[in-house]
């Protein structure tokens, strides 16, 4: 049975190693990106079956993304070529020590031609989970329609949805944001949201009352990500506290997805509250400590290396 199935873009990633601009010479690692398809990647490598949905390009970067993802357990058998198309690009720059760069090139490509049609619906009326995120019905009428057309089919089958706002302002305005996702919100089961995304729904100014806002819109438990500080969640009601674990920072992107990875797969596992929460920032804490998006996701079984000594023998 699949724990969860998610749906969205990935894209080939091509990201310097060392910091500077981009220059002719310089040292690059190649990989792939996929917001949707690194929750779906984390919940699997902490042992549940997870499955992916999407549009990838008939080229080598298509075959990677669905290479990477059946090499990680995710089941992939949904997911549709696009023969006439590329799969998406992200060019990412470390362009000084600790500031990141990322350019995409993602309009008119395979993952923005993602339809109401790829969404099978068998798959998502079995799952347990169904996550998507803000990023995908931002890249156009039919990812968005997609989306809408997944979360009303887990609705009217009994299965959680999972919603992580993940704005973009290079893909669209906060105002058109707001009004496309906010009945997403209200749809949902479990929300997720930094601070700063919470303002596009609301006005409160403090992580206590962007989630008691953002639950009053409808989900049961809303997680408010505040990065170096940690979380919140309110969960029926109750306001859960994580302080952030400390790690060496090396590549901040991802981690947001990670974090959600974790708390996704200890939901799953029937966990409390706080140790979804617990969970989470572990997940989170790893991704920033490794190069890449999804590269840095934790087994279970290194869940509890964070809390011990430096080294292990």
């Amino acid at each position: 049975m699949i724990a969860l199935v998610t749906l969205g873009e990935m894209m080939v990633t091509v990201s310097t190693i060392e910091p500077g601009p981009f220059t002719p010479g310089r040292t690059a690692r190649l990989s792939v990106a996929g917001a949707e398809a690194t929750v779906a990647i984390g919940v699997g490598r902490l042992g549940h079956r997870t499955a992916w949905m999407g549009r990838v390009g008939a080229d080598p970067a298509g075959d990677m993304a669905r290479d990477v993802l059946r090499a990680e357990g995710v089941d992939v058998s949904r997911t549709r070529t696009e023969p006439a198309l590329p799969t998406g690009l992200m060019l990412r720059q470390r362009r000084t020590a600790d500031r990141t760069l990322a350019s995409y090139y993602r309009k008119g490509l395979a993952g923005s031609r993602l339809a109401p049609e790829d969404v099978d619906e068998e798959l998502v009326a079995a799952a347990r989970v169904l996550h998507v995120t803000g990023i995908t019905p931002a890249l156009g009428p039919g990812p968005r329609k997609a989306v809408l057309r997944a979360v009303s089919m887990a609705r009217s089958a009994g299965v959680t949805v999972s919603f992580d706002v993940n704005y973009r302002s290079l893909l669209w305005s906060r105002e058109e944001a707001a009004a496309v996702l906010r009945p997403v919100i209200g749809a949902a089961d479990i929300v997720f949201a930094g601070l700063d995304e919470a303002a596009l729904f609301t006005e409160a100014a403090t992580p206590d009352e962007a989630a008691l806002a953002l639950s009053a819109l409808g989900p049961r438990q809303t997680v408010i990500k505040l990065g170096g500080e940690g979380a919140l969640a309110l969960v029926d009601g109750k306001v859960v506290v994580q302080p952030a674990v400390p790690v060496t920072a090396v590549d901040p992107v991802g981690a947001g997805d990670a974090f959600v990875a974790g708390y996704l797969a200890a939901h799953l596992d029937g966990a409390s509250p706080a140790d979804r929460l617990h969970t989470a920032a572990v997940c989170g804490a790893f991704s920033v400590s490794v190069p890449g998006d999804w590269e840095g996701l934790p087994r279970r079984s290194e869940l509890a290396l964070l809390a011990g000594d430096d080294v292990l023998r």
